[in-house]
């Protein structure tokens, strides 16, 4: 026989409907009777499937996170996480709800059956067959008993405790409306020290170009320090030069000096040679005049010579 399962569910029935489907569908996969065999770890399992089972088919109907938080009594942090197949009970459910979705209720609702009827022996192993029949027998019983407890937990409340549940979200709203205003005091504060940083930042750059400016007025006045340091050089250079100008002006006054003496001296000497010159002229007119008689004398000579050798001569 099929049965009908609301996938989307509408109203609490068919919410409940669905979830019940979900959690005995999970509950008897081969695979979760092997997760909780141990004991020990089978209460956390059945109560985290239930509230997946739960979870999930609340999304189904519409419902919030915050209210199926609100009406599991889990916090919205564990609910996401089933909801979203991050626990591994919420992947299981989310599982068996696709499996319900692809139309293979029917094979779980057998093997559930076959469970029941001890026929888990054609699915599974004959030698585990007896051990989880004996853990089927135990899920049930734990299972009865969390759903005991649940119902005992929800009848329970008092309506003092939902009035300071109502006190206490009234002052966390308070609070969550003085954190925003002061969220929003910080925001303005961040508005401020943002654009007191770009003014500083602006600043900064002025400073940089400045101290750009700086470092070339520096290094100007470092490349003056050496210009000056060589005009310095320059001027001694110069001095020395003009001190060697003036010395060779008094040396030029003193050859210019020495040039007129020679000058003077020079036209005396002209003058000198000149009346050597004309003594010399004079000399030679005397040579030339006495030239007939430098004839006759050595004529002369020559007769007084031979008159000499004569004499001598005679007188031997």
């Amino acid at each position: 026989m099929t049965i009908e399962v609301p996938l989307n569910p509408l109203g609490r029935q068919e919410i409940h409907q669905l979830e019940s489907i979900l959690l005995f569908a999970t509950l008897f996969r081969p695979e979760v009777i092997e997760l909780i065999k141990d004991p020990a770890e089978r209460l956390t399992w059945v109560d985290s499937l239930a509230v997946a089972a739960g979870a999930i088919a609340r999304e189904k109907a519409g419902m919030t996170v915050s209210e199926i938080a609100r009406e599991l009594g889990r916090t919205e942090q564990t609910i996401r996480k089933h909801l979203r197949g991050e626990s591994k009970a919420g992947e299981l459910v989310r599982e068996t709800y696709e499996l319900i979705k692809q139309g293979k209720l029917d094979e779980l609702i057998r093997t559930i059956e076959m469970i029941e009827k001890g026929g888990l022996k054609e699915v599974i192993a004959k030698e585990e067959y007896e051990k989880l029949m004996e853990e089927y027998e135990k899920l049930k019983l734990e299972y009865e008993k969390v759903k005991e407890e649940l119902e005992k937990m929800k009848q329970t409340v008092e309506l003092g405790s939902l009035e300071k549940a109502r006190e206490e979200i009234e002052k966390l709203k308070k609070e969550l409306e003085e954190t925003k205003a002061a969220l929003e005091k910080v925001k303005r504060e961040k508005r401020e020290l943002e654009k007191e940083l770009s003014e500083a930042k602006v600043k900064l750059m002025e400073l940089q170009a400045k101290r750009v400016d700086e470092d070339r007025i520096k290094e100007l006045e470092e490349k003056l320090k050496a210009k000056e340091e060589e005009i310095e050089k320059l001027e001694k250079v110069v001095k020395e030069l003009t001190l060697a100008k003036e010395e060779l002006e008094k040396k030029v006054e003193e050859m210019e000096g020495l040039a007129d003496e020679l000058r003077k001296e020079k036209e005396e000497l002209q003058k000198k040679v000149e009346e050597l010159s004309r003594e010399n002229e004079e000399l030679k007119k005397k040579i030339d005049e006495l030239e007939p008689y430098k004839i006759k004398f050595e004529e002369l000579k020559e007769k007084i010579e031979r008159l000499k050798e004569e004499i001598e001569k005679l007188l031997e």
